[in-house]
């Protein structure tokens, strides 16, 4: 059975807080000029982009959101049993990497 990020159950506790920040991602943040409200944001009305199912410790998924005009992917993961989710990474997408909307990945 595939294991996919549980989407509802993710923006439930991020609703409250229940946020941990893995510390590549406060470091990539502030390397790129991130705000952690602006991920919250995305983690909160972002749009599945990917699934990535084979994730270790815990599957994770790929979310598209908005910083004004400009996209913010965010990689985050849910943990049902700690009722927790981690989030790994947060980036600018850039349209060598994705098609132009942000959400196909090109291939190279």
């Amino acid at each position: 059975m595939e294991r996919r990020v549980d989407i509802l159950a993710l923006r439930s506790v991020v609703k409250v807080g229940r946020i941990e920040w893995q510390r590549h991602a406060l470091e990539r943040m502030a390397e790129r000029g991130i705000a952690q409200a602006e991920v919250k944001a995305t983690l909160l009305r972002g749009e599945r982009v990917e699934d990535y199912p084979d994730a270790y410790p815990l599957p994770a998924v790929l979310l598209l959101g908005w910083r004004g005009k400009r996209p913010l992917h965010v990689v985050a993961a849910y943990d049902d049993e700690a009722a927790t989710a981690y989030v790994t990474t947060a980036y600018e997408p850039t349209s060598e990497h994705f098609e132009p909307d942000f959400r196909i990945r090109r291939r190279t």
